[in-house]
């Protein structure tokens, strides 16, 4: 490789790295302005409340976004993939990216009507399948302890209420 095209190909690695720090700087900002937004709750005692966890990433989120765009500045540049079970020449998987985004937009379409714990299991389980996955009994039982265990978590350990749905009174 000549070193113009060396050159060329670092200073638009340095262009898409700090892109990588603007996104991540614009998305710790929209998550902060979106705590920040959220209504107080009354039954919230101490400091674990609604809007502290989401404050909590968003800063962090706007703490890696300035280390990055500090070290690109300076120079530093990420390495590229590298390994023996890595095929850089492999092209996406554009059927398990497809199931996958469905399992979110199913997620997104149905924690209001079903609620978290139902939405959050089809999430779930959705996800495993999308990534290969044939222990469907076995992935669903997860697939429904970890939404389960994430709405209490949230609702009793973060005081965020999360939508029960078609589980109301049972849970």
């Amino acid at each position: 490789m000549s070193t113009a095209a060396h050159h060329e190909e670092q200073k638009e690695q340095g262009r898409s790295e700090l892109g990588v720090a603007l996104f991540l700087g614009a998305l710790g900002a929209l998550v902060i302005v979106q705590a920040l937004l959220l209504p107080e709750s009354l039954i919230a005692r101490g400091p674990v409340g609604p809007r502290t966890v989401p404050l909590v990433v968003g800063g962090l989120l706007l703490a890696v976004a300035a280390f990055l765009a500090a070290d690109v500045l300076r120079g530093g540049r990420g390495e590229p993939e590298g390994g023996e079970d890595i095929d850089l020449t492999g092209r996406s998987d554009w059927l398990t990216i497809g199931m996958l985004v469905a399992a979110f937009a199913a997620n997104a379409l149905l924690i209001e009507p079903l609620g978290w714990p139902v939405s959050g299991a089809i999430l779930f389980w959705g996800s495993a399948f999308a990534l290969g996955s044939r222990h469907y009994i076995r992935d669903a039982v997860i697939a429904v302890v970890l939404s389960v265990g994430t709405w209490y978590l949230f609702v009793l350990g973060l005081s965020t209420a999360l939508p029960v749905g078609i589980l109301e009174g049972i849970l």
